[in-house]
């Protein structure tokens, strides 16, 4: 009872609960990362006809066999001592650098996206790695990829162009030291991001047998030195067992991160965009370190085998490098679109993501769609809101009264809880009921928070005038840098004013100097927007005027 008379002399503090939602979010990434989870299970290479040592599943395999290049592919003879090239491939997504020196990919450029909003800013590259050894899908077996020698391979064709609606090959090999024959087959479809890789592993000693194991490595560091990866998720991730597994870069810091099992897919995560690998078969390892500042490496390993001699093992991969975006991530399967994580409230933002997508279908204005989404999301939460107003309005016209009761039993505490509840029910008013609707809002601006500040597609979405980019801070340019800021935030500004007026229409109930203190709100919430997404800014900016117009109407009401 001394809480709900605690909530009765300010209903205006539920706001502080803003302000505290609002900064555990803020800190969400960095305290409530998901535990690692317990691996079990198993898959691994999809084919094989190699000997596999106890520490992995047995499969039987040719004592002899006939060395041929596999796959069907062309034979390519391999020139010991030669500089590799640059092999360019292009299809009407993306433009791809594979090198011959070690037969990773140096560079890897998104048609679709640009690296910054100037379209002079040129193509998204997803790659920023120059040692060889540390290329995105560098391949070694026997020895692990920071020790192994970079092989230098020879590839069918120097440029590949993939036709409109069709798929080609690229076929690159290798003869290792050992006499170990190395041909990496990749595909390349025309409309799709993803790109299948083939790894077969041939001992060509007619003698003695091989053994070793296969790796394969992704090097990453942050796509885009503007993303908000202070607040969201940037780094390593896995799927397994139907649970998505985030690494923070501070474990790593504490040493190497391992994995086992059923890896469905390992991954670099960027706020937009991703590199991910899912092998095919068997029983994997992936391990995550960190090489230097945010630089990490990925390691995917399946068992050591004993290859006899002219048999081989083939290592199946699929690929994918490009923008986090739901829909494609479905149509690639493999529980990809589990990347798109919102958190804890990812239910929710799910559906506003499906919505915004299906308005902008029509409108074609991120912005609008955000405004559109905000008068929805307002209109169901109205009749809650409205009676949540409707009693702060009462209980303020009750202000006197309960004043009266302090007075007269403040030294009683018993009887004057007593007196307070019997005023609540004689008006027909609950202490909580300014609270309740605010506190059943939160989870919603949790997950448009989540959602505005990590969905692509708001990146460099405009909306008009000066918010050309819907994923950055609103700025306009007025002919001066202002310190700090650059430009002026006009949508922030305008937001924070809203925020005030909004305030100042609102119940003002208990103590006066909490009151005042509550005014300070609106400057506390104008600089913790100052840098966050225009788009959530747009969506804070709406909803305040919407809270407007509902407490206008309230106020203006007769049964009020």
């Amino acid at each position: 009872m001394v809480q709900k008379d605690l909530c009765v002399m300010d209903n205006q503090r539920v706001l502080l609960a803003v302000v505290l939602s609002l900064a555990i979010l803020l800190g969400y990434n960095y305290f409530f990362i998901p535990s690692p989870v317990p691996p079990t299970g198993g898959q691994g290479a999809a084919r094989q006809t190699a000997q596999m040592l106890p520490n992995g599943p047995s499969v039987p395999g040719p004592a002899t066999s006939a060395i041929q290049a596999p796959f069907s592919a062309p034979a390519v003879t391999v020139t010991p001592g030669r500089q590799g090239r640059d092999i360019y491939v292009e299809t009407s997504l993306y433009q791809a650098v594979i090198s011959e020196n070690g037969g990773g990919v140096k560079s890897f450029k998104l048609k679709k996206y640009n690296e910054q909003l100037d379209p002079e800013s040129g193509f998204k590259e997803l790659n920023k790695q120059q040692s060889f050894n540390e290329l995105p899908l560098y391949f070694s077996w026997g020895n692990e990829p920071a020790t192994a020698v970079v092989p230098v391979y020879k590839a069918d064709q120097s440029e590949l162009m993939v036709r409109t609606g069709e798929s080609a090959t690229l076929t690159m090999r290798t003869v290792l030291p050992s006499g170990v024959v190395i041909s990496r087959v990749m595909t390349f479809s025309d409309d799709s991001y993803e790109i299948g890789l083939d790894i077969s592993v041939v001992n060509g000693s007619p003698e003695h047998q091989v053994q070793g194991g296969g790796y394969l490595r992704l090097v990453n560091e942050p796509f885009s030195k503007n993303d908000n990866d202070r607040f969201i998720f940037t780094g390593p991730a896995l799927f397994q067992n139907n649970v998505l597994e985030e690494i923070k870069e501070g474990d790593l810091e504490d040493g190497a991160q391992e994995r086992s099992g059923n890896l469905e897919w390992i991954a670099y995560e960027g706020i937009y965009f991703m590199a991910a690998v899912i092998p095919a078969g068997g029983n994997h390892t992936v391990r995550f370190d960190l090489l230097g500042d945010r630089k990490v490496s990925s390691t995917l390993s399946s068992g050591v085998v004993a290859i006899t001699p002219g048999a081989d093992m083939t290592y199946s991969y699929k690929v994918y490098f490009g923008p986090k975006k739901l829909k494609i991530l479905k149509d690639v399967g493999h529980n990809l679109n589990k990347a798109v994580n919102f958190g804890w409230f990812d239910f929710l933002a799910k559906p506003m993501l499906f919505l915004l997508n299906y308005l902008y279908g029509y409108i074609q204005n991120y912005g609008v769609g955000i405004i559109l989404v905000t008068i929805i999301i307002k209109l169901i939460f109205w009749p809650i809101s409205f009676k949540g107003m409707k009693s702060m309005k009462t209980m303020q016209k009750l202000q006197p009264k309960m004043t009266q009761i302090r007075e007269k039993y403040g030294n009683d505490r018993d009887r004057m809880n007593k007196e307070m509840m019997q005023l609540y029910k004689t008006y027909k008013v609950s202490p909580l009921g300014g609270c309740m609707p605010m506190l059943l809002q939160i989870p919603v601006f949790f997950a448009l928070y989540r959602l505005l500040m990590e969905t692509i597609e708001l990146r460099h979405a405009p909306f008009f005038g000066w918010v050309t980019d819907l994923s950055a801070p609103d700025r306009l340019y007025i002919g001066f840098d202002i310190p700090y800021l650059g430009g002026l935030p006009v949508l922030t500004l305008f937001m924070g004013a809203s925020m005030f007026l909004q305030q100042k229409m609102t119940p003002v109930q208990g103590d006066p100097m909490m009151a005042r203190m509550m005014m300070f709100l609106p400057i506390v919430f104008t600089f913790m927007f100052i840098n966050f997404a225009s788009g959530l800014v747009l969506y804070w900016f709406i909803n305040n005027l919407l809270s407007v117009a509902q407490q206008y109407a309230i106020n203006k009401s007769p049964d009020v």
